[in-house]
This record gives structure tokens, sequence and C-alpha cells, in this order.
């Protein structure tokens, strides 16, 4: 039977071995009890699934749907000064905690965090719905990210429960990733369509909907896994604050430098950043006494790990900055109408589904199958080339065919990130393996958008968006040679 296993640069650790290295009594080994209670048909995993799909759909709208009204609402509650608190406080909050639940689902098992994170996002959506002020909006806005957080760390993990052999993982998780990719195109359309005909209060009663959905399917069809331990757990509640600490100070300092206009609003968004920084040297000691820690450093041992997480941030700085900036392109410089904008860049989160269907079928057949990075580094590289050629008298058909081109790229490296982590991890550490990578993800976003920022407030919109576009393909050159040095092969036991 074959079974993918890393060589050459990378060694996994044993389970007593990085229990050891962690601090932990190696009387406490966790292993899962997944093939006693795990569903065995395909219609039973498909059931299972289908709760972790539907709940992936919720993430998408949770974070896209308001968007197109976000104007309308500052308007009606008088809060254009604080607009952008209405996004950054959700995807601070959803930053900060995707770590912490991803590692409590290993501990504790992901069922009961995933069905709470629904509840959170449905109560905190009505929440929304009927808010009287911003200051209201932000403050539920910033618990819905809560629950989106813990919603994204336990939904990107739970096919490893239920799939322990990653070439069976890698087909079945192309009806996650593409559940997401495609709820991320039609959010924005559908919460524009809902505000422009019942107003933008009923535009956030669609995601309660979608996540009632979720919540039955998740409630009735998925196992509830959990793993075994000698002794209970003890909650790194340091080394927890330090996490929040080490990701939400570097990311609100970013937002912040981007958008300072005086020499002091600079210093204090370097100083939040070198608080940040302060944070993870501290981070790393601090993980290190704990018996239980919150962030296990063995998850970080090996360089396949070091290298897919900086190969992480590269692709979270190329897809956020296509995703914000080329609206604003298409927009402010050729003059089209937001429809028409949004209509050229659909095929950007739409054609990433047919990516990761492709990239699932090649998986199991190569003895190599890191090598997909590199050919997704390389589709992602040459769409983000060609739109340099993007004028105003581009044809619809060019530039469709280079966003499927940028999208499918996005394909066959999204997935395989994940995928990989879960590989290189130990059972147990599953869940803050996978919460990782979407973490470095949202961090190169964050600083990718903030540059690019930058640029076009200190140049124009159209230099500084075709600044961001080359910046964009010298990362995806980046992006292929990272990944051409992670070694993870098909090989025979």
């Amino acid at each position: 039977m074959q079974h993918l296993d890393p060589t050459k640069s990378s060694t996994p650790l044993s389970a007593s071995d990085s229990t050891a290295a962690e601090g932990a009594p190696p009387s406490t080994p966790l292993s899962t009890t997944a093939e006693q209670v795990a569903p065995k048909s395909r219609r039973e995993l498909l059931l299972a699934m289908s709760g972790i799909a539907a709940s992936a759909v919720v993430v998408a709208f949770d974070s896209t749907i308001v968007s197109t009204s976000l104007p309308e609402v500052a308007q009606a509650l008088d809060g254009i000064g604080v607009y952008a608190w209405v996004g950054t406080g959700y995807f601070l909050a959803s930053a900060v905690s995707i770590m912490i639940f991803g590692r409590l689902g290993d501990l504790f098992g992901r069922k009961p965090l995933l069905l709470t994170a629904l509840a959170i996002v449905t109560i905190t959506s009505v929440l929304c719905g009927v808010a009287q002020s911003m200051e209201q909006l932000i403050c539920f806005r910033v618990f819905q990210g809560l629950g989106g957080g813990m919603m994204m760390a336990t939904a990107f993990a739970a096919p490893a429960d239920l799939f322990p052999d990653p070439r069976v993982r890698v087909r079945w998780m192309v009806l996650i990733s593409s559940s997401f990719a495609v709820a991320s195109g039609l959010g924005p359309v559908l919460g524009g369509a809902v505000t422009e005909a019942l107003g933008w209060r009923a535009a956030f009663f669609i995601t309660p909907v979608a996540a009632l959905t979720a919540l039955y399917s998740t409630w009735r069809f998925f196992p509830a896994i959990q793993s075994t331990r000698t002794s209970k757990p003890s909650l790194d509640w340091l080394g927890a604050f330090v996490l929040v600490i080490a990701v939400g100070a570097p990311l609100t300092g970013i937002g912040r430098l981007s958008a300072a206009t005086t020499g002091t609003e600079q210093l204090w968004a370097l100083g939040i950043i070198a608080l940040g920084l302060a944070a993870v040297a501290l981070l790393i000691p601090v993980e290190r006494r704990a018996t239980t820690p919150i962030f296990p450093l063995r998850i970080l041992r090996s360089r396949e790990a070091k290298l897919l997480n900086m190969a992480g941030i590269m692709a979270g700085a190329v897809m956020f900055i296509l995703i914000f900036y080329m609206p604003l392109l298409l927009q402010d410089e050729f003059n089209f109408s937001p429809t028409y904008a949004g209509l050229l860049l659909t095929p950007l989160v739409a054609v990433m589904p047919l990516g990761s269907i492709i990239n699932g079928r090649l998986f199991p057949r190569l003895r190599e199958p890191a090598r997909l990075m590199i050919f997704g580094s390389v589709l992602l590289g040459v769409g983000c080339l060609l739109t340099q050629t993007f004028a105003a008298n581009s044809p619809a058909w060019w530039v469709l065919l280079t966003m499927s081109t940028c999208g499918a790229g996005l394909g066959f490296l999204l997935p395989n990130f994940t995928l990989f982590m879960q590989m290189l991890a130990e059972q147990r550490d599953v869940g803050v393996a996978s919460a990782l990578i979407q973490t470095t993800r949202a961090f190169g976003g964050a600083v990718g958008t903030a540059l690019v920022g930058i640029a076009v407030a200190k140049l124009s919109v159209t230099m500084g968006v075709r600044f961001g576009l080359v910046f964009c393909v010298l990362l995806c050159g980046l992006i292929g040679w990272v990944c051409s040095q992670i070694h993870i092969k098909n090989v025979t036991r």
C-alpha cells in the first residue's frame, strides 16, 4: 500500500519524541478514536462532508456578503468615519482566533466547536441586522469574527478526521474548497441584490439561513470524533494570550500604517508592529515550557513545514491583492461599472474549484505531488503578468481568460498547502497545523494589501495597482522556487 511520506530534508518526529521536546509528560499520549466512530460507507461520508461544506459556505458568506452593502450601512447609521472597522474588526477577530480554536479542536474534538461557531455566527448575524449604531455593528462583527475563526479552524481540519489517507482526502477536500470559492464569489453579488431589493438589514439575514442548514447537517451527520488521553490537558492560557498579541498586533499595525497620514501615526503603527514581533519572540519560550501548548512548536520543526508557510504568506498576498485591487483598477482607471467589473473578476474565484478538482485527480498519481504547487505558481504568475496588458478597450474574453488563469493557479496551491501541513503534522496536531497555514495566508494578505495601499496613496491608483501586479509576479516566482525545495513523495511502505 502506498502512503505519503516526507523525505530528504524532513524527518517527522515520533509522538514520544515531539512530546518530550515540548515539555509534556510522556505519560499523556494523544491518539484519535476516529477508526471507532468515523463513518464507513460512501453515503455516510458524503452526509458528514455535507455539513462541513455547508460550514465553508457560511464562512464565505460571513466574510463577504455584507461588503456591497457597507456603504449604505455607513450612510444609514452615520458612521462613515469608522466604516473600515466593520471589516477590520471581523478580520482581526477571525485571524487571532484561528490558531487557538484549531488547537482546541485537536484537544477536545471538532464537532462541539463547529456547532458552537455556527450558533455564534447565527446569533451575531441577527444582531448585526438589528444594530442601531455603527458602534453596535462593529461590536457584533467582532464577535462574529470569533465565530468565523472558530469555524474556519475546524472546517478545514475536519476532513483529516474522516479520511486518514491524504490521497483520498485530497479528492474530498475539493468539496470544501469548491463550496468556499463559489460562495465567496456569490456572496457580494447576493448581498448587493438583497440590499437593493429589501434594504441593508436584510443582507445580514442571509448568513443565518445558511448557518441553520449547516448546523443541522453537522449535528445530524458529522461524527463526534475525539482524542483520547490518559490525563486531562491543562489549558495554556498564557500561550493563548501571547499568541493573540503575536498575530493581532502586526495585523493591526500594518493596517494603521497603510492608513497613516502623519509621522506620529506612522510611529504608533510601527510601535504596534514591534509589540507583535516581541510577542512572537516571547511565544517560543512560553510554548516550550507549556505542558499542553496552544501552539506546539513541533508542527514547524520540519523544513517542509517552514517552507509551506513561507509559500502560504506569499500566496495570500497575491490572492488578496488581486481580490482587493483589480476591481479598483477596472472601475477607477477604465471606468467600468461595479457590476461589469465584478463579472469580469468572477473567474478568479469561480475557476479555483476547477483547479482544485484537477489537482485532486493528479495528486495520487504523481510520485512527487509537490510539483503541482510549482505548476500552480507558474499559472498564477502568468495570469498576474497578463494583467499588465489590461486596458479600457481590452476585450472581455481576454480579461476573463486572464482571471481564469489566476484562479486555476490558486486552485493548485491553496488546497495543497493545507493538505501537506496536515501530512507533516502528527494526528494530534492536525487542527492547529491547518489553522497555522490559514493564519499565515491571512497575514500575507494583510501585508500585501497594505503595501499596495501605500503605493496607491503615494503614487496614484493606476501606478499603485500596476506596482502591486508586478509585485505579484515576483512573488509567484518566489512561491515556485520555495515549492521546488519541498520534497514530499508517494512511496511504497
